[in-house]
């Protein structure tokens, strides 16, 4: 049964944190890598679909001064996220990330943690493009997601995810939660439309899998 992306991770938010450490294939590593991925410089963070803050237990350990934003659909995830963190400099948003004003030149980084394999390649470009904008000159964006290495696996969940909200009259722009991963090069071709030209993969297990894209 295909749920709206609030109430799916509503439901989960007890057992959001075990799931995916325990059971997806890459993320406890994951975590770890992202961590070590980020400038040392670092002051200001944006942390897109933040959740519980899993990414940012190992972020902290490195960098416990740093000021972060993060936003996320979920306002339980972020609930759950403060609880865990009282102490730390923490601007949370509830909000979807597509729709909110990031700014300009505002973060020496920008993160996002299995969050981004759900939407169109169109809605990633045009955000890639106000990360690019909300980046200080030299700044990163780490993506790490569920990535495919097949076109047919990508064209499968997509196919699948039209009829299913076709079937179901799910309305264009609303979110539902159903995975549309992508394969690891269309990701950096989409990095690249959205203004990054300097992108790498840097780590894959499974598919999970980190890219870093740099504002030049």
């Amino acid at each position: 049964m295909i749920e709206k992306m609030n109430d799916f991770f509503t439901k989960r938010v007890e057992g959001y944190d075990n799931h995916m450490i325990n059971n997806v294939e890459g993320c406890k590593e994951g975590y770890k890598r992202m961590a070590d991925l980020l400038p040392d410089s670092l002051e200001n963070l944006l942390d897109l679909g933040c959740g519980t803050g899993l990414e940012l237990e190992e972020i902290f350990k490195i960098h416990p001064d740093v000021a972060v934003t993060g936003v996320d659909l979920t306002k339980a995830m972020l609930e759950r996220l403060q609880e865990k963190f009282p102490d730390k400099d923490l601007t949370l948003i509830h909000a979807s990330y597509f729709d909110y004003d990031f700014g300009t030149a505002q973060y020496d980084a920008v993160i996002s943690f299995q969050t981004m394999h759900h939407f169109s390649h169109a809605m990633k470009i045009e955000l890639y493009s106000k990360l690019y904008e909300a980046l200080k000159p030299g700044g990163r964006y780490i993506e790490c997601d569920y990535m495919v290495d097949k076109q047919s696996e990508e064209d499968h969940y997509y196919r699948e995810n039209e009829k299913i909200r076709r079937e179901k009259n799910i309305p264009e722009g609303e979110f539902y939660h159903f995975d549309t991963p992508c394969t690891v090069e269309n990701q950096i071709k989409m990095l690249r439309a959205g203004k990054f030209q300097d992108v790498k993969m840097v780590w894959r297990k499974e598919n999970t899998t980190i890219l870093v894209a740099v504002k030049k």
